[in-house]
């Protein structure tokens, strides 16, 4: 949901009760979220209680709680295992992908010499391992990735 700020000078908004509260609203600004209104205070996170009021910003709603999108994601998101570590990947997490495998940010590394990439450093999938350049074109040169027959 989408978050309106509205100034309650407007006769329309004059006596709106806070659906946080359930006091009046005399702020300057109000905030209207999920057809009620909200003192700026009052729209909050069920988990971490951060204020959900920014101008813009997304809410979500799921089992009658109002949660930021952190929350949301921890709570309800899909999460998936590291193709390196098989650990589980936490939804909200950021993460590297590399064609259908997913890594934890850590586990994103050459897999023979642990060096760990750099931000348009080349790499390689290969036998669904993540290889450096240089382990990639070393096992090409001694046939350590001879094509599998499946």
């Amino acid at each position: 949901s989408y978050l309106n700020r509205d100034e309650p000078g407007a006769s329309h908004h004059r006596d709106k009760g806070c659906a946080g509260c359930n006091r009046k609203i005399k702020d300057r600004y109000l905030l209207k979220a999920l057809d009620k209104y909200w003192h700026e205070d009052c729209l909050k996170c069920a988990c971490c209680d951060c204020r959900l009021g920014e101008v813009g910003s997304t809410l979500y709603t799921k089992a009658n709680l109002i949660l930021c999108r952190r929350d949301y994601l921890r709570l309800f998101g899909t999460t998936g295992n590291c193709a390196a570590c098989s650990k589980l990947i936490p939804a909200f997490e950021m993460v590297m992908r590399a064609r259908d495998n997913v890594y934890h940010l850590d586990c994103f590394a050459c897999q023979l010499c642990n060096q760990r990439f750099c931000v348009g450093d080349k790499f390689f999938l290969k036998n669904n391992m993540i290889l450096c350049q240089m382990d990639y074109e070393e096992g090409q040169l001694n046939g350590s990735f001879e094509t599998q027959v499946q």
